[in-house]
């Protein structure tokens, strides 16, 4: 009894492994150490271009370097908050499933059956692939917008091959 429940289990592992995994996240191109270096040279070249200013009298100038450099920050943070979101596809043989994590932390799921389950997209002649979306019976859910028309280009093929080998019976 026990080696027909090892075989069983075997072959039920076959179809929870992941056939296509992929986690998208938001492109950043600054690392936070670069962060600091832009930081660093936009304040030190903000109190360099307002002493003028301030020798002549004109001292509420250094006020608005200090909001502009306020701002960029401001600006920084929230860009860097916002990649803390992604977007999470997993494909099984039995279940399609796509998660998306807002920079809060807030998840939300759709569940699809792969045999019922096509990726919609929608081209521009000049500018590329604009959107992917998965659509099952009345479902649509749009997915890979943090990627560039060329990159969501390459991710659409490879999701195309791995669910088509799904829907062949893999």
């Amino acid at each position: 009894m026990t080696g027909s429940k090892a075989t069983f289990g075997d072959g039920a592992d076959r179809y929870q492994e992941p056939v296509f995994s992929a986690v998208i996240r938001p492109h950043r191109s600054l690392s936070p150490q670069g962060f600091r270096i832009v930081m660093m040279l936009v304040c030190l070249v903000s109190i360099v271009a307002s002493l003028p200013f301030v020798i002549m009298g004109f001292w509420p100038v250094a006020g608005f370097f200090g909001l502009d450099f306020i701002g960029l920050y401001i600006a920084f943070r929230v860009s860097y908050r916002q990649a803390r979101a992604f977007e999470l596809l997993e494909l099984t043989p039995l279940r399609l499933l796509f998660r998306k994590v807002s920079e809060r932390g807030e998840a939300r799921e759709w569940l699809f059956n792969p045999l019922w389950t096509r990726l919609d997209r929608e081209m521009d002649e000049e500018f590329g692939l604009q959107k992917l979306a998965l659509a099952s019976r009345n479902e649509r859910v749009v997915i890979a917008r943090d990627l560039s028309p060329e990159e969501r280009e390459t991710f659409a093929d490879a999701f195309s091959r791995a669910l088509s080998d799904v829907k062949r019976g893999y």
